[in-house]
């Protein structure tokens, strides 16, 4: 848990810094930022793979996969709520050594979803304590995503539930988006029990109403199957005590279980998504497949 420091001071936030080491994931240049395996920050946090803002925005461009950095984290305590995470950023961003050639693809090689890639008939356990699967959402356009409930920085996990909740709102009053459902996957089955699911289910959408899981599921898989679907996704999850370092992994199926977008990290928006259903919904299954 981190603790802040009161603000007494309007002007001027309580802030920290903390020296930082870790090794470049991937570069997302539209929001001026990277996801970075960070190693463990004494008094702050352990070891885990999340996205940085890189201040000055221009450093971003001089990063690669692969690059090892040295940086100074700064953390901006919120002065309405000192007891929550804030902001946070990496700045004096220098790279200690540069990436390698990437090796040639062979059977180790990460797996990206492609356009057009049949989904496989993945099972999971739902907040209700129902066994579904993947099957059962043939026919419909599903949106899906991969979160764990204890993840607390705002640009991660919760922003992911955030965006699903706003998605939610528009598939409940649009008509046109009566057929569109949403997944939100635990990937920390052992911690994320129907229970937990649940209430975070219903903290995410700011309502108690059991209606919210005709649309929008909380599942969690079970552990020896997580290996599998985190393979299809592309998604790296690495427990490391007692928390999960970890990518983001987001991606549009269609109505015949066929992947039609997928999106790394937290490089899209609500509308992204909204708009690959409409496609779906105009009869084009996959983007990348119509003639």
């Amino acid at each position: 848990m981190v603790l802040w420091s009161s603000c007494h001071r309007a002007q001027a936030p309580a802030s920290k810094r903390y020296p930082f080491t870790g090794r470049v994931i991937a570069i997302e240049a539209q929001n001026q930022s990277a996801i970075i395996d960070g190693d463990n920050i004494p008094g702050f946090m352990e070891a885990m793979a999340m996205e940085y803002k890189i201040k000055p925005a221009t450093v971003v461009g001089q990063l690669a996969a692969g690059d090892s950095i040295s940086a100074v984290v700064v953390v901006v305590a919120d002065p309405k709520n000192p007891d929550a995470a804030g902001d946070y950023w990496l700045e004096n961003v220098k790279v200690t050594t540069h990436a390698k050639s990437p090796p040639a693809l062979g059977p180790n090689a990460v797996h990206a979803p492609t356009a057009g890639e049949e989904v496989p008939d993945f099972s999971f356990t739902d907040q209700d304590n129902k066994q579904i699967s993947l099957e059962q959402y043939r026919g419909k356009v599903l949106l899906v995503t991969f979160i764990y409930t204890r993840c607390p920085f705002p640009d991660f996990c919760p922003r992911m539930s955030g965006n699903f909740a706003e998605i939610y709102k528009q598939i409940s009053t649009n008509p046109g988006l009566a057929d569109v459902r949403l997944l939100s996957i635990s990937f920390d089955p052992e911690h994320d029990t129907p229970e937990i699911l649940r209430e975070y289910g219903f903290a995410v959408a700011h309502t108690h109403d059991p209606a919210l899981f005709r649309r929008w599921k909380f599942v969690a898989p079970r552990a020896s199957n997580l290996p599998k679907i985190a393979g299809f996704f592309a998604l790296t999850v690495k427990p490391e005590n007692g928390l999960i370092t970890h990518n983001l992994s987001t991606a549009v199926i269609g109505r015949d279980g066929k992947i039609v977008s997928w999106y790394h990290g937290s490089d899209w928006q609500v509308s992204d998504l909204i708009k690959d259903a409409s496609v779906v919904r105009a009869g084009k299954n996959q983007r990348n497949t119509i003639d």
